[in-house]
């Protein structure tokens, strides 16, 4: 990516999504400089970067959160451009003017963009959504997603079956000036319920029934330049299915990760047709503090059809040994196991 202009960039995240932010960077050969608070100096997304920056103390409004320090991590530590994961964060119109105000590059949407669109972004978690790549021809690799939720977190998403249905204003993106990755929440009536940019838990069903790289696109949109070779092509679109496993501690109580999750050990799997790929936030010892959202780990399959990819993400969590904290990898088997028997799924 250096031929692009971008040799480093600050991750603007934590958690699985920055783990493989990270993970991504470093694959491409861009130096990634993550960010902590007081509480996660130690945080595995620190440990997977090249370099770390202390934002500030524990609470994510004092941190992960905090514009102003965020903009002065990314300053201190010498990066040509900040990358913001989540999407409360990505979709945050006054933090991308802020970036941009810097003199670095923001990878996503431009900060007019973001306020036309309401500002801050949320996590899309409506039944029916879209994913796409927004270019200025209009949305690349477009991919439908169907959503099964619990307490209004969208936990499994998978391609649903048949031609991805494309809202009138979904396809006017581009045209709106959006450029960067999306994801779309589709109401009942088939009308855009959300958008929003950044790393939403569902990019990485966009990754397996594509076969791109999220992070790749990112930063090509975030340059706007031909120059660094022909954009990917991705191959034949095929299904896939991404789950969230998250602990089941209560809300402000903390943790210690004593068994290996899905994505700190050799689980990724790419041959004969199918595409298996799992990230995780923490490792055995590390501490899961009560501050943050309480996601573990990310499991991903993209095979011929719905099912087998719903099996693979199955031998993965069933796989799994004692982690030494709750979590609800219980009730998504059981939604898995539905997906892999061809039956349907209604949301919990």
């Amino acid at each position: 990516m250096a031929q692009l202009g971008i040799e480093s960039v600050l991750v603007a995240g934590r958690g699985p999504a920055a783990c493989a932010v990270i993970t991504a960077l470093n694959r491409l050969g861009v130096k990634a400089v993550a960010v902590h608070s007081e509480a996660e100096r130690s945080a595995r997304h620190v440990r997977l970067a090249d370099d770390a920056v202390l934002l500030g103390p524990a609470p994510a409004a004092e941190s992960y959160l905090a514009v102003h320090r965020i903009v002065e991590a990314a300053a201190r530590s010498g990066v040509s451009a900040v990358l913001p994961v989540p999407p409360p964060l990505a979709g945050n119109a006054r933090l991308a003017a802020a970036v941009s105000d810097a003199g670095l590059i923001w990878v996503g949407p431009g900060a007019d963009v973001l306020e036309r669109l309401g500002g801050d972004g949320v996590e899309p978690a409506s039944e029916r959504g879209l994913l796409a790549w927004v270019t200025a021809d209009g949305l690349r690799f477009p991919t439908p997603v169907t959503r099964d939720r619990a307490a209004g977190i969208a936990r499994v998403s998978w391609t649903p079956d048949g031609p991805p249905d494309i809202p009138t204003r979904a396809q006017r993106l581009a045209d709106i000036g959006w450029r960067g990755l999306v994801t779309v929440g589709i109401s009942p009536d088939g009308e855009l319920a959300e958008v929003a940019a950044g790393f939403s838990l569902d990019i990485a069903v966009l990754e397996r029934s594509h076969g791109v790289d999220a992070v790749e696109l990112a930063l090509r949109s975030a340059v706007q330049s031909a120059s660094g070779g022909p954009a990917p092509t991705g191959r034949e679109p095929r299904a896939a299915v991404t789950v969230q496993l998250r602990s089941t501690l209560p809300p402000g109580e903390a943790g210690r990760v004593a068994g290996r999750l899905p994505g700190t050990g050799p689980l990724q799997r790419r041959d004969a047709g199918v595409d298996v790929v799992a990230v995780s936030g923490y490792e055995p010892g590390d501490r899961l503090d009560g501050w943050y959202d309480a996601l573990l780990a990310t499991v991903s399959a993209g095979a011929p059809d719905t099912a087998s990819a719903a099996r693979l993400a199955v031998e993965v969590l069933a796989a799994m040994p004692d982690t030494g904290v709750p979590h609800d990898g219980p009730a998504v088997l059981a939604v898995l196991e539905r997906l892999a028997s061809g039956s349907p799924v209604s949301g919990a």
